[in-house]
């Protein structure tokens, strides 16, 4: 479900690539729609799931449905009066925020002008998307996986609804995105209710800071919105940086965004999604083997899935944004260059930004969310230092501009991602399992096959730009098949086999 949630956001990009480009309103777009989302992955993904669901677990596991339930009327009153509180005084203070988080708009008065109404039609969204944030979490505790997976789906569809049937009606096509932005939020709440209904947990929201596993949330929440979600808000940093950047450069930084965040938010979230309550009622149970072992999986799964995709995203960073966003009108020869170049420099992170998801579930799922605050911190302040030394133009034959962001968010995210492992590593909740000697190699060498295949392929088609839309998207087909069968092939001659990466039970 989250493939198809995924490749459908693939689709709704693709959507937006024609519809509104590359240029200055475009990129007023995305810096509104990316507060209200960005704030989202803090709740849905980010801080608020990390610190309520395994309080949730704990009461699940040691309490009865009643006190499961008060529990959850209580957390849908708290979330929900902050969350009002907090849409109200964003949409009041749009001039503010577009200040704040673009201050590079400010030169151009009508792109100011225009993210300012974006910001207020958008930001609603976080209200609805976060209480659907809330929802997923109770049905992904009660192991209902794929309702919560398949709803932001309803994300993608709106928006795409709303470029290809409301753009007549605006003088501006992105005030028909923005609305449907706003309708999507609503749509994803409503769609989880009555599986939770069926589930006897549909909350009746009553105010509750009071509450022991309000303030136990509360506690576990607020550290947890710098550790888990370090890298999203380095990537709202680079916007800042990006709005005094060359037009465009907040367009090519989301459009190579987007791509690497297929697989991270494929696999990677999914792999997250499903560990965390297990690791949270484990750590209940107090069975640390089991705990440490399913980590050791977590880790292994995704890297099985981000080794190659970082190289089919490095070796193929052309074919795939021209097959993709390309049309020689909105979106140029020069847009797809430049997305290009900020896809590579993302994609030398994309290993780490897969197993911070995976590390940071096991101080989460323990309740410590002390650790990866002090990590977050670390890592922020060296993406920032990173984005002073590679993005701005302090000498004149050293100007990486957007790449720079792109390079620096990567270089951070390792330096997250190896503070944390150190952090399991020195606590001893984490062992690394004996297989990873002959793991590592399998790895190895079946990215290296695949990677002649990319290379072989990549080159045989010749100018990409020069053919149409679909032997564009049938010679993107092929080659990434090849590519994949040319990898899984490799896998499977050298003795790997599903059983050896099934999940811990």
């Amino acid at each position: 479900m989250t493939g198809l949630s995924r490749v459908a956001g693939l689709i709704r990009d693709m959507v937006l690539a024609r519809t509104i480009g590359a240029d200055g309103l475009a990129d007023a777009f995305f810096v509104a729609f990316k507060l209200p989302n960005f704030l989202r992955r803090l709740f849905a993904e980010g801080a608020f799931s990390q610190g309520f669901v395994p309080v949730l677990a704990e009461y699940r596991e040691k309490g009865t449905h009643a006190a499961v339930q008060e529990l959850l009327d209580r957390v849908a009153g708290t979330l929900s009066a902050a969350l009002l509180a907090l849409t109200v005084l964003a949409t009041l203070g749009a001039p503010v925020l577009a200040w704040v988080f673009a201050p590079g708009f400010a030169a151009d008065p009508v792109k100011f002008a225009v993210t300012i109404e974006l910001i207020r039609i958008t930001f609603p969204y976080l209200l609805f998307i976060s209480l659907a944030g809330f929802a997923g979490g109770i049905l992904n505790s009660y192991d209902r996986f794929a309702i919560p997976a398949f709803t932001p789906i309803w994300l993608n569809l709106c928006m795409i609804a709303a470029a290809l049937a409301a753009t007549p009606w605006f003088a501006r096509p992105v005030y028909a995105l923005a609305w449907g932005v706003f309708a999507a939020g609503l749509v994803q709440l409503l769609f989880q209710l009555p599986f939770l209904a069926q589930l006897h947990l549909l909350p009746r929201p009553k105010p509750g800071w009071h509450h022991p596993g309000v303030r136990r949330i509360l506690k576990l929440m607020v550290p947890a919105l710098f550790g888990v979600s370090v890298s999203q808000i380095n990537l709202l940093l680079d916007t800042i940086i990006a709005s005094f950047l060359p037009v465009g450069s907040v367009s090519w930084l989301y459009y190579s965004d987007r791509l690497v965040e297929l697989p991270l938010g494929v696999f990677a979230v999914a792999a997250a999604t499903v560990i965390l309550p297990h690791l949270a009622r484990l750590h209940s149970g107090a069975d640390p083997a089991r705990f440490a072992t399913t980590l050791d999986w977590g880790l292994r799964f995704v890297l099985l899935i981000a080794v190659p995709a970082t190289i089919a995203l490095v070796v193929l960073a052309e074919p795939l944004l021209t097959a993709l966003f390309y049309n020689g009108a909105t979106m140029g020869q020069r847009d797809i260059d430049m997305a290009a170049f900020s896809l590579r420099a993302f994609s030398l992170g994309l290993v780490a930004f897969m197993c911070i998801k995976v590390l940071a579930s096991g101080y989460f799922a323990r309740q410590d969310t002390r650790t990866p605050v002090v990590i977050g911190i670390i890592a922020m302040v060296t993406n920032m230092g990173l984005n002073l030394v590679m993005a701005l133009p302090l000498h004149h034959y050293f100007r990486l501009g957007h790449v720079g962001l792109a390079g620096a968010t990567a270089l951070a995210a390792w330096v997250n991602a190896g503070l944390l492992l150190r952090g399991l590593l020195r606590a001893g909740v984490y062992r690394p399992g004996r297989e990873w000697l002959r793991f590592g190699a399998l790895l190895g060498i079946a990215n290296l096959v695949m990677l002649l295949c990319l290379l072989v392929l990549r080159d045989a088609w010749g100018d990409w730009t020069a053919l149409a839309f679909w032997p564009r998207a049938g010679a993107l087909a092929v080659t990434c098949g090849a590519g994949f069968g040319a990898y899984v092939g490799a896998l499977l001659a050298g003795g790997l086999r599903l059983r050896d990466l099934r999940e811990v039970r």
